[in-house]
């Protein structure tokens, strides 16, 4: 069990760990990021291994579409899981299971280690760590660092972490999230406190199938949320909208898909917004060695792994899915890629290639024949 003192030094009952150092600074200036950073260097070198592989053939001819991948798992975790009330979980298909880790990790090793990929935070463009730095929570008490994905139950994971630093009662409390107050950000802290934690602390996050992640965000954001609406939906319409008649009144919600998708087409992948910005942008992989990377698709199971791994008390439980939540089916992710012209599905693609690689998820199938059915 870990404790936190003003000093930022760290113990662990039954024995102690030095501080953190606390004598280097970490400066982190406003860069302005040019365009084409939007491929740098990342998408560049992932598209020189895929094509190799023929993944963008396969992007083309619509394969890999009848592969049912399961969500990510714990690297070298056991296939049995003991949930919070006390029953266990056995993994069926654990050999197919191990097959598709395997080849996550194989993937995520063989990205990583190019040359020219970086190695470790300090090694990424100061824009690209900030970004990194304002997603990783903090929890000193129990050791862990979290890089939160908006649109991936990181709303819920929230407020575990302010259950277990006493901030929130219960993780049933019915309070709108503030996503800021009561959480301590990894950027909050110097160079070298930043190097201790990310060396001595248990590092997670978890990944989303990207589409329904993308469809998630705009059915939330511009179906639900004013400020999004106002921010980004009048904007969107009056460049993307067919017919659209200078200085009429919009409101901003009711930005179709096709729109919102061309709009994505156009944006730089480092300036996105977080909802929508690639999972690997937010939490870098190659940089920040995780010790696990769940799966939406598993979401209790994996939750339940994360809170045995940093010893969180019996009586903390992951949030249960509210009875309002409409969650995104296979069919609904179907009809809204299907709506789109195939252009667009095959431009958009690419922009999402390393979090459909990297997180072990097939490619969604777009082919005419598939979406007349």
């Amino acid at each position: 069990m870990f404790s936190f003192t003003p000093d930022r030094s760290v113990k662990r009952h039954g024995g102690a760990r030095s501080a953190p150092p606390g004598n280097l600074r970490v400066t982190m200036n406003s860069v302005s990021v040019r365009r084409s950073s939007a491929v740098l260097p990342s998408v560049l070198t992932f598209l020189v291994i895929v094509a190799s592989g023929g993944l963008l053939m396969m992007i083309e001819k619509g394969m890999l579409n009848t592969m049912e991948a399961p969500g990510p798992r714990a690297m070298g975790g056991s296939s049995r899981v003991r949930t919070a009330e006390g029953s266990n979980h056995d993994s069926e298909d654990v050999d197919d299971l191990q097959v598709y880790q395997d080849i996550r990790n194989r993937t995520i090793k063989a990205m990583c280690s190019q040359p020219n990929m970086p190695h470790d935070i300090w090694a990424l463009h100061p824009a690209q760590r900030r970004t990194l730095l304002q997603h990783i929570l903090v929890n000193d008490q129990y050791g862990f660092l979290y890089c939160y994905v908006p649109k991936v139950a990181c709303s819920n994971w929230k407020r575990v972490l302010k259950v277990l630093s006493g901030a929130l009662e219960n993780v049933k409390v019915s309070i709108k999230m503030n996503h800021k107050s009561d959480l301590v950000f990894l950027g909050s802290f110097k160079q070298a406190e930043i190097n201790y934690r990310l060396k001595h602390y248990f590092k997670f996050m978890f990944a989303r199938e990207p589409m329904a992640r993308l469809l998630s965000a705009y059915r939330n954001k511009f179906g639900e949320i004013e400020s999004y609406q106002k921010k980004y939906g009048v904007e969107i319409i009056k460049r993307y909208r067919k017919g659209y008649i200078k200085d009429s009144k919009i409101a901003g919600d009711d930005v179709t898909f096709d729109e919102f998708v061309r709009y994505l087409l156009d944006e730089d992948v480092e300036r996105m917004n977080e909802h929508w910005m690639p999972m690997y942008n937010l939490c870098q992989p190659c940089a920040v060695p995780y010790d696990f990377i769940g799966s939406y698709e598993n979401l209790e199971r994996d939750a339940d792994y994360v809170l045995q791994q940093v010893k969180a008390p019996s009586s903390v439980h992951f949030p249960e899915r509210q009875a309002w939540y409409k969650p995104i089916t296979s069919e609904t992710l179907h009809y809204y890629l299907c709506s789109l012209p195939q252009r667009l599905v095959k431009e958009l693609l690419p922009k999402y290639i390393l979090d459909f690689s990297l997180f072990a998820y097939p490619l969604p199938n777009v082919t005419a024949e598939y979406c007349r059915h």
